[in-house]
């Protein structure tokens, strides 16, 4: 076997580790394959050694291609983070006898804050897609309710998208104020569902139950959103789609609203009246609390407003410095 046949197949062989061991989701390990396959082909492009042979000058031209190609700080962090851990997988593997890429500095980058929604706003969402099923009947109703309830669901738990609109109807099982979600990597967690997202839900499900005509009975389906598309549950894009619709009622502009954004609020929210970060990770599912950090600039501000509206010399009224203590 040539050396880049012999490259290729220690690939595939991270690649299954990941999937595998570290039970990665389908698209984390294709993202994988497309970056590393990219350095791979740096290598072979710069008749560089083989990637056992590889040695840190051949990564560091790699990340400074990528920089002189233009690319972003975050996506060269990124290429360069699926290099580290194909070289920490080899290594571990005694394939090679050190890993050259532990010493290779990453591009800065700045973390840029999440964007979210005020209360208020999420308030007017929720006020716009409640008002929309007001006089609808048939199946305008049955959408209505839909959208409604998936706002409702979306707030009150943080999932992601593609969690929330792949629900599987057995999620219903058992006590309806949790559900279990499986998110990334298969890992399952507990999120509450609150009494206005049960009652969205339930009436959602009523109608849903004949179709939205009220006489015939939709087809079974195993999804809780069933839909026509390929998938058989909506789509994400769907949903995004009708969540920028709605903005324009809530008079929001539309850009400024996405389900991410959604997620973003539900937890920006809960760290501003005082939810342990821990907590939001878990909620979240987060498999890093280094990922739930980036919500750190709430806290940072609530404590400032505490201190700004609690302590004495903050509001000009404590005792002086000369009067001891």
């Amino acid at each position: 076997m040539d050396a880049r046949a012999q490259d290729l197949a220690h690939l595939k062989a991270f690649l299954e580790m990941m999937s595998v061991e570290r039970g990665a989701a389908q698209r984390t390990c294709e993202a994988y394959e497309r970056d590393l396959s990219e350095f791979l082909g740096f290598l072979a492009g710069q008749q560089s050694p083989a990637l056992t042979s590889a040695g840190p000058s051949q990564i560091e031209s790699y990340v400074q291609s990528l920089a002189a190609a233009g690319l972003a700080p975050a996506s060269r962090a990124r290429k360069l983070s699926a290099v580290r851990q194909l070289f920490k997988f080899l290594a571990a593997e005694a394939v090679i006898d050190e890993d050259p890429s532990a010493m290779i500095a990453g591009p800065k980058r700045s973390r840029p804050l999440p964007k979210t929604l005020s209360a208020a706003e999420v308030d007017r969402l929720i006020a716009a897609a409640y008002a929309r099923i007001e006089g609808t009947t048939g199946r305008d109703r049955l959408r209505a309710l839909r959208l409604y309830c998936l706002i409702e669901v979306l707030y009150a738990t943080g999932m992601r998208v593609s969690e929330l609109v792949g629900l599987p109807h057995s999620v219903l099982a058992g006590d309806r104020r949790m559900l279990t979600i499986r998110g990334k990597g298969g890992r399952e967690r507990l999120v509450p569902l609150n009494a206005p997202a049960r009652a969205a839900l339930d009436a959602f499900l009523a109608l849903a139950e004949t179709g939205g005509d009220g006489l015939s009975r939709a087809v079974p389906s195993k999804w809780l959103f069933p839909s026509a598309s390929a998938e058989g549950h909506l789509t994400r894009q769907r949903f995004a789609q009708d969540l920028k619709e709605l903005s324009e009622d809530a008079g929001i502009s539309p850009a400024r609203v996405s389900p991410h954004v959604m997620r973003h609020a539900f937890a920006s929210h809960l760290l501003d009246r005082g939810a342990d970060l821990r907590a939001v990770q878990q909620l979240l599912g987060h498999a890093d609390i280094s990922t739930t950090e980036i919500y750190t600039h709430v806290l940072e501000e609530r404590l400032k407003r505490l201190v700004n509206e609690h302590h004495p010399l903050a509001q000009g009224t404590g005792r002086k410095p000369d009067e001891g203590g």
